[in-house]
């Protein structure tokens, strides 16, 4: 069973797309067990109170341990003055304290700000303080004095007085989750309202589930303010399995895990061979190459995803087969996903158009900033009444078998020699070089620069492939061997890092 659309919406498509534009671009209807996630981590752990709920470099804590200590800290933060619906800072790294962080701020009935105070500059933090009108800042005894002065009130989660007997304060339910704060095109970060009800629906359905079970061990790889460590994290908790958070060595955790979410230049900087634990991959954040989807799908079941962080993480999956077409599948449960062109009318099914997301995985737009959600977010004529769909600036078009293909974002199509070029289109063609295991291409000063890897491929050979596949002004002007891409604190190509390189190189394939 799925979602009707509007026949009034459809009317500019044949008879035969019209029926396939429904069937391909909504999504199955599933009810979700839980209407808020941290009620699904309370159940696992009156299920299985002795699992170890989360493991970082050789500490351990049970799901009881792990929900007592949340319990503590959420009654802590109420009698501090967190209201239901407030946001509160989680500003630390990578521990079991962070954990136990997200779960008190939760059943404290407030959302959760995070951000990896190592790498978050001071001006970055107090905008986010500023924006999320933040009163209260959870951090560590370890970081509590690197935060920048006036946060408002910082509590270590690590020295709240322990107590054996409490009573909880009752608190309500809140309707945001989490604030993820994204890359704003003004420079500044915006803050994504992800409620309870998206992370429910894409966590605790298929295929976002993972197929996790109690004892499932998952790696903790991805930056806390990422998104995708919403995955990670509250997807396995959520089931009952053990997260195994990372210290230092991203190879060395995730060799003893079974499930493994990550972005595609995270999981490329992985040794299959000595991740032969790994029984499922989740990528999603950035384009996969296929030579990357093709080496772990022979070991593990794959699943190639997509979508910005305002449509929960991911909205669109697909599992992949090797040696088979790479998409990046289908909707997600509950959700709809529709190929616009430029004035919002369906395209016809096989046409190149822009992606609009809808159903439950829409967010709740834009803290603090009304007209850039009015921007984005839009009434859904498709689904109607007071549903939104939200604009990704992805680029699509459906397969006749109903798959959708990824074909670029808008911002990364650019105009070279008069022409318009998709930077993805000519990054896959240079993949396409036998030697050539993972490449980007990127505009500088009007001209097209691909970077290779590794450090051994041949510019040349990498030329010709774009040579033989694409339009004579596709073909970079300058292609530069790299040992990897670099990648920025989020598990994404760094592109600045790569322009900055450019600096002495001849304008000329070497």
């Amino acid at each position: 069973m799925k979602a009707e659309f509007h026949d009034s919406a459809l009317r500019d498509l044949s008879p035969l797309d019209r029926a396939l534009f429904q069937a391909f671009g909504a999504g199955p209807i599933r009810v979700p067990p839980f209407h808020h996630v941290h009620h699904a981590v309370e159940k696992q752990a009156a299920r299985h109170p002795d699992l170890t709920a989360v493991e970082h470099l050789g500490e351990s804590i049970t799901y009881a341990e792990l929900n007592r200590r949340a319990e503590l800290l959420a009654e802590f933060l109420t009698r501090a003055g967190v209201r239901p619906g407030e946001c509160v800072g989680l500003f630390l790294t990578r521990s079991i304290s962070m954990v136990v962080g997200i779960l008190g701020i939760l059943k404290a009935g407030a959302a959760y700000v995070p951000q990896d105070v190592r790498i978050a500059p001071e001006v970055h933090l107090r905008h986010i303080v500023r924006t999320a009108r933040i009163n209260f800042v959870l951090t560590t005894s370890e970081h509590r004095s690197k935060l920048p002065d006036s946060l408002g009130t910082v509590i270590a989660i690590d020295e709240v007085p322990d107590a054996s007997d409490f009573r909880r304060t009752p608190t309500g339910n809140a309707k945001i989750a989490a604030v993820i704060f994204t890359s704003g095109t003004t420079g500044r970060p915006n803050g994504v309202q992800v409620t309870h009800a998206n992370l429910c629906n894409v966590l605790l359905t298929a295929p976002g589930c993972l197929g996790v079970t109690p004892g499932t061990r998952v790696s903790q790889l991805l930056n806390i303010a990422f998104d995708m460590a919403m995955w990670e994290i509250l997807g396995t908790l959520a089931h009952g399995g053990t997260l195994v958070v990372r210290g230092s060595d991203i190879e060395q955790t995730a060799s003893t895990v079974d499930v493994v979410i990550a972005t595609p230049s995270v999981l490329a900087s992985l040794d299959p061979a000595a991740c032969s634990r790994v029984r499922t991959v989740a990528v999603a954040g950035e384009r996969c190459p296929q030579a990357l989807a093709d080496t772990w799908a022979r070991q593990a079941v794959f699943h190639n995803s997509c979508g910005p962080t305002e449509v929960t993480i991911v909205n669109t999956v697909q599992r992949y087969e090797p040696g088979g077409p790479l998409t990046i599948g289908k909707p997600v449960p509950n959700t709809t996903v529709y190929v616009l062109d430029e004035n919002l009318r369906p395209c016809p099914i096989g046409e190149v158009g822009e992606m609009w997301a809808g159903g439950e995985c829409v967010t709740a737009g834009y803290l603090g900033d009304p007209s850039l959600t009015a921007e984005r977010y839009r009434p859904d004529p498709f689904l109607g009444g007071d549903h939104l769909m939200f604009r990704t600036r992805d680029l699509g078009r459906w397969t006749r078998d109903g798959q959708l293909e990824h074909h670029g974002r808008t911002d990364d199509q650019v105009k070279v020699r008069g022409f318009r070029v998709e930077l993805d289109a000519v990054t896959s063609a240079l993949e396409r070089a036998a030697d050539c295991s993972r490449a980007t291409t990127l505009l500088h000063n009007g001209t097209l620069v691909g970077f290779i890897s590794p450090a051994s491929a041949m510019p040349e050979q990498a030329r010709r492939a774009v040579e033989e596949h694409l339009p004579y002004y596709c073909v970079p002007t300058l292609i530069v061997p790299v040992d990897t891409l670099p990648t920025t604190e989020r598990g994404k190509v760094d592109r600045r890092a790569l322009l900055s390189r450019l600096d002495g190189q001849k304008e000329t394939v070497a």
